[in-house]
């Protein structure tokens, strides 16, 4: 069998794909990096590295400019939920798009990547006397009052810097405009940005988008539990549509225009 770093090679060789992004040693660090068949040489600096970061969304910029280019990259779980999302939503074309898939699990890559995606399946207590805590579930969430559910996100929003790191790192982040940075929406020039709109605005685009990555709140300085707040937006879309993004392949519940859909009550 051959090692990843071979088989991307052969690839490059044989012009199944352009370019491969994957991650190159320098300085002592991974970084992503584009190897093409012109510099097919500096494979011998190529890494399997632990680092996660969202190489897919590189894809899609890079096959926005180069919609021709033939595409290969490495892919964990939460890559491939991306990359579906992405072909559901003609971002990228899966024609174009040949994968080398690393399993985080079970195996040693789940010990030397980070990754937080199991930790955070974990049913957890809250541990903070204000805010929320990042490791608790949702049922656990919804024990508490609504009032207080709602002063403890208050608090955790209030906290935002609006960096825009949630967005920059979010591989299913494509709008070409931002409604972030819509002045009739967000005024600008604050922070933290409006409480509760600003947040609030993104949690709602990423219902039938977010892929529970979880690489939001690793970026993010204040360590606000966004992924817990988009997981809950997902889990009402899972009830009300039986849509399950990244797995399910059909056409997303918010990708049809122009239909009239009528949804019977459902307990949420």
């Amino acid at each position: 069998m051959l090692s990843v770093k071979e088989q991307v090679r052969k690839w490059l060789e044989d012009g199944k794909i352009d370019i491969f992004i994957g991650y190159r040693e320098f300085e002592g660090h991974p970084i992503p990096y584009f190897f093409t068949r012109e510099n097919v040489e500096e494979l011998d600096s190529f890494v399997e590295s632990g680092l996660r970061y969202p190489l897919e969304k590189l894809a899609t910029r890079l096959s926005k400019l180069h919609p021709e280019k033939k595409i290969g990259l490495l892919a964990r779980d939460c890559n491939q939920r991306a990359l579906n999302v992405l072909y559901i939503w003609n971002q990228l074309n899966p024609e174009n798009i040949k994968t080398i898939i690393l399993n985080c699990c079970p195996s040693s890559l789940k010990d030397r990547a980070d990754c937080s995606y199991l930790k955070r399946q974990e049913v957890g207590t809250y541990k903070k006397e204000v805010g929320i805590d990042n490791n608790i579930s949702i049922e656990e969430l919804k024990k508490r009052e609504v009032d207080d559910r709602w002063n403890r996100w208050i608090y955790e929003f209030q906290k935002c810097i609006k960096c825009y790191g949630c967005r920059e790192i979010c591989p299913v982040c494509f709008c070409k405009e931002c409604s972030l940075e819509d002045p009739e929406l967000i005024s600008p020039g604050n922070i933290p940005p409006e409480v509760p709109i600003f947040h609030l605005v993104r949690a709602v685009h990423m219902a039938g988008r977010c892929i529970d990555c979880g690489l939001c709140e690793e970026v993010c300085p204040m360590d606000i539990p966004l992924r817990l707040l988009y997981r809950m937006i997902n889990d009402i879309v899972i009830k009300l549509f039986d849509y399950k993004t990244g797995v399910s392949m059909e056409q997303s519940p918010f990708n049809i225009l122009g239909e009239e859909v009528k949804l019977e009550p459902k307990s949420l």
